[in-house]
């Protein structure tokens, strides 16, 4: 199976751009072969780097308010025009996407972090919003709930994700591994040492490829009129540096991690190595003791406002 991971800037803060090149990504891996496009986390439209920068969460910041609207209008809803268009490109080039979002909620001014999965034939079979969001995150992301929280048929395999630190919370991991994953979307927002080892980790805990993505962002992607653009004067000119890779089953490198340049990473799996490697360990079959240890999940959306009377 011919997988892919897109380590290419969005079009900051701009949906309508960001959507447009997706598709050009899209279509560029359909006529390459790949059946399965991975995106980094929050790609759509870009990884909120400000987030811990400090003047986020100054009190009544007008540049700060300012960017938390632009963000919102720039954010995906779904369904919207531009969830169409995700999809038509995903239909029309027969290959399945996974791609990481700020999901607008339908009302109110809250954001998610988001994984949208979309299959081969252009249709939406999994949205997952993350669970936590991590330290200054907080003050863009509401939390998630465990809705999508499963693996889903794309392309041919069964394929799941988890969002950055996500993948140092135990019982989600578990979850996923049960849910009988083959290939496992780690959606980052750059590839660092840590992000590597969790990566590496979950692949051989698991016994699922795992796709790493990592977002590759230079200073000169920032539009002119960033909101809060004096935070970010002295940083190097290569904001977030990429780092996506492709790990087998075994926690071995199938594609080493590539930094410093934007890039469709493409290579062939053997999914049938997951079975393999089930054979000394399968943390959700052989290896597990139900008989001792239980989990439980709440699979229900967590929504603002429930109608009693439904319930």
């Amino acid at each position: 199976m011919r997988v892919a991971i897109g380590q290419v800037a969005p079009a900051f803060l701009d949906l309508a751009g960001s959507v447009a090149k997706a598709c050009d990504m899209i279509a560029e891996a359909g006529r390459r072969g790949v059946r399965l496009l991975a995106f980094p986390e929050a790609w759509l439209p870009c990884y909120p780097l400000w987030c811990d920068t400090g003047t986020l969460g100054k009190w009544e910041n007008k540049p700060s308010k300012r960017l938390h609207a632009r963000l919102l209008r720039n954010s995906l809803a779904i369904p919207s025009r531009e969830s169409h268009e995700l999809c038509a490109a995903a239909r029309n080039a027969g290959v399945a996407v996974v791609v990481g979002a700020n999901e607008r909620a339908p009302a109110g001014g809250s954001l998610y972090n988001a994984l949208l999965f979309i299959d081969e034939r252009g249709a939406i079979v999994g949205i997952r919003r993350k669970l936590v969001p991590t330290l200054g995150e907080r003050l863009v992301w509401a939390y998630g709930d465990a809705a999508g929280l499963e693996s889903f048929a794309l392309g041919g395999a069964r394929v799941g994700g988890l969002i950055c630190w996500e993948h140092w919370m135990p019982l989600a991991r578990q979850v996923l591994h049960a849910a009988g994953e083959e290939i496992h979307v780690a959606a980052w927002p750059h590839g660092k040492e840590p992000h590597q080892l969790a990566s590496r980790h979950y692949a051989f805990e698991g016994r699922a490829f795992v796709l790493a993505s990592a977002l590759y962002l230079r200073k000169a992607d920032l539009p002119d009129d960033f909101e809060l653009a004096d935070d970010f004067r002295g940083a190097p000119e290569e904001l977030l540096p990429g780092g996506s890779a492709i790990i087998a089953p075994d926690g071995s490198y199938v594609v080493e991690p590539v930094f410093g340049r934007e890039e469709l990473l493409v290579t062939d799996l053997e999914l049938g190595r997951s079975s393999e490697e089930k054979l000394a360990l399968d943390v959700a079959g052989h290896y597990a003791r139900p008989d001792l240890f239980e989990l439980r999940v709440r699979r229900d959306r967590l929504e603002p406002l429930r109608d009693a009377e439904r319930d």
